[in-house]
């Protein structure tokens, strides 16, 4: 009942928030993207468009979180407040990087390693709470295997660090069409709902509830023709949202396939930037990340995000039959 509540909140929070107040001051601001110029020459329409629209869910969710969750906050239970802290700092990175943009007028913001040491070390940081919780153990469960991967706890919180980090830009990464990355994480979030109902994990299903709530109401606004984009600020929040709860139920790999889009969005990106090096100026794909490839083989941006959710929504699915087997 409280994650239903807690979806059914933010959806209205989230919703009068961007009509009423996170959209008119990002106009009056003047906060337009910028758009890359070695992107879809078609996508030029676009720029001006406000970004850091991904405050309205952030706020929502803030706002939710405090007035549904207060029986665990009662009960000693913080993880709902960890989750959206461990979030929020993701959310500031990108708020840092959505400002640059904006101020400079280029599609430039903080330097890779800038993110990449921040990100890290939120990483770390989240990683040292959740321990000192009982949130999580050095055992890695393999999804659909039913296998227990035993590691010391050096080698867990190593690997967990890059694991987020990557996580968290996968997300960014996926952020790349009117829609996308909210359409494609929504089954996420419903996956969360559902696995923290099952296992009683009421306070991670309170803000696992939000954040579909937050992307629901956020979609009337992103969806195609967008009129405002998530930015860095929305996206990396999001991706500490979706890798924070896979620990919170003490699952890191569980975000091989509930996180498929973004995993592949990534790869092809990877693949592309190798490939090019390799051969020389060859390419796989049209254009990368893959989105962009399917644009360029005549698919509406409307097709490609149904398309990538109904792929995210059956991985979803079968990670959670696997899990409910357990």
């Amino acid at each position: 009942m409280e994650m239903m509540i807690a979806c059914i909140l933010c959806f209205a929070l989230t919703a009068l928030l961007g009509r009423w107040l996170i959209l008119p001051a990002l106009r009056r601001l003047k906060a337009g993207q910028e758009i890359r110029e070695v992107g879809p020459k078609w996508h030029a329409t676009k720029a001006g468009t406000p970004t850091m629209g991904g405050l309205m869910f952030i706020i929502g969710i803030a706002a939710t979180i405090s007035l549904a969750g207060w029986r665990g906050m009662v009960g000693g239970d913080l993880t709902h407040i960890y989750l959206f802290l461990f979030s929020a700092v993701f959310g500031v990175i990108g708020f840092l990087d959505d400002f640059e943009k904006v101020k400079r007028h280029q599609n430039l913001g903080l330097t890779a390693i800038q993110k990449f040491l921040l990100q890290l070390a939120a990483a770390i940081l989240f990683l040292m709470l959740m321990r000192f919780e009982g949130h999580i153990t050095p055992h890695l469960y393999i999804p659909f295997f039913n296998v227990d991967l035993s590691l010391n706890w050096p080698v867990y919180m190593v690997f967990s660090a890059f694991v987020i980090v990557g996580a968290v830009n996968a997300v960014n990464i996926t952020d790349g069409l009117d829609g996308l990355a909210a359409s494609v994480t929504i089954p996420v979030a419903l996956f969360y709902v559902t696995a923290a109902a099952w296992w009683g994990i009421m306070q991670m299903g309170v803000f696992a509830g939000a954040v579909l709530g937050g992307l629901l109401a956020f979609l009337l606004f992103n969806a195609h023709p967008a009129k405002v984009f998530m930015g860095d600020t929305g996206s990396l929040f999001l991706g500490g949202a979706v890798a924070g709860m896979a620990f919170a139920i003490d699952m890191p790999l569980i975000l091989v396939p509930v996180g498929i889009v973004y995993i592949i969005e990534t790869l092809s990106d990877i693949l592309q930037v190798a490939y090019f090096k390799l051969t020389h100026g060859k390419r796989i794909f049209k254009m990368a990340p893959i989105h962009h490839h399917f644009e360029m083989c005549g698919w509406s941006e409307v097709k490609i995000v149904t398309v990538f959710t109904a792929v995210s929504a059956v991985f979803c699915a079968l990670a959670l039959v696997g899990i409910l087997a357990l």
